[in-house]
C-alpha cells in the first residue's frame, strides 16, 4: 500500500514561491521542441529586430501572467478535475514561456524587468476569479484566453514578414491559446460582465504598452 504524503499550507507556499522566482527569474522548461527552431532565420534590420523583441517581449510577459493565473486558479480550484485542466493549460503555458524566452535571447533582448509586478497582480486577480467559484474562474480563462489569441492575431500582422522563427512560435501559440478557451468553455464557464471584459482590456492594454518597451 502506498502511502500518501500530507501537504500542508506551507509546503504548498514554498513550492509557489519556488514556481514564482523561477517564472520571474526567467526559467522555464519545454516539454515540447520550440516551434521557430525549423524555421530559417532570415536577416533582420536593427530597426525590425528591436520591433520583433518589442513584440516578443510582450508576449513572454503574456505567458508570465498566464503562469501565474493558472496556479492561482488552480491552487483553489474545487475538484480534481478543474485542478488537473488548469495544470495542463499551465504545463503548455510554460512552454510558450521557454519559447519566447529563447527567442529574446536569439533577437539580442531581454525580459520585462517589471515581471514580478505583472506576475504579483495576475495572481492576485487568478485567485479572485477562484475564490468566486468555479464557473466565474472558467469564466474568466475563457475571457482571457480570447483576448489572448485577438492579441496574436495582431500580432502576426505586425511582425515582420520575414521573421519566420518569431511567427511560427506566435502562430502555435495561438493555436493552444483556442484550445485552452474551448476546454474552460466546455467545463461549464459563465459569461463575464462586459464591464469586467473592458477593464481586462484596459489592463491588458497598459500592460503590453509598458512590456513592449522595459
Amino acid at each position: 500500500m502506498i502511502a500518501h504524503r500530507f501537504i500542508s499550507p506551507l509546503d504548498h507556499l514554498i513550492v509557489g514561491f519556488d514556481k514564482a522566482l523561477r517564472v520571474v527569474g526567467g526559467v522555464a522548461a519545454m516539454s515540447r521542441p520550440n516551434p521557430g527552431a525549423l524555421a530559417v532565420d532570415s536577416e533582420l534590420s536593427d530597426a525590425e529586430r528591436r520591433h520583433a523583441a518589442g513584440l516578443m517581449r510582450v508576449n513572454h510577459v503574456g505567458e508570465v501572467c498566464a503562469q501565474a493565473l493558472y496556479d492561482a486558479q488552480g491552487s483553489f480550484a474545487s475538484t480534481p478535475a478543474l485542478r488537473a485542466q488548469f495544470e495542463q493549460a499551465g504545463r503548455e503555458e510554460e512552454d510558450h514561456l521557454a519559447w519566447c524566452a529563447q527567442r529574446l535571447s536569439e533577437l539580442g533582448s531581454q525580459p520585462s524587468v517589471l515581471n514580478p509586478l505583472w506576475y504579483a497582480g495576475a495572481y492576485a486577480m487568478g485567485s479572485v476569479a477562484a475564490k468566486l467559484g468555479d464557473k466565474v474562474s472558467l469564466g474568466f480563462v475563457v475571457e482571457t484566453e480570447r483576448q489572448v489569441e485577438a492579441h496574436l492575431d495582431s500580432h502576426l500582422e505586425l511582425l515582420p514578414p520575414q521573421d519566420a522563427k518569431s511567427r511560427a512560435i506566435v502562430d502555435q501559440m495561438r493555436i493552444d491559446e483556442i484550445e485552452h478557451a474551448d476546454a474552460a468553455q466546455a467545463m461549464g464557464a459563465a459569461e463575464m460582465p462586459l464591464p469586467v471584459k473592458l477593464a481586462m482590456r484596459a489592463m491588458a492594454k497598459v500592460m503590453t504598452t509598458a512590456a513592449y518597451r522595459v
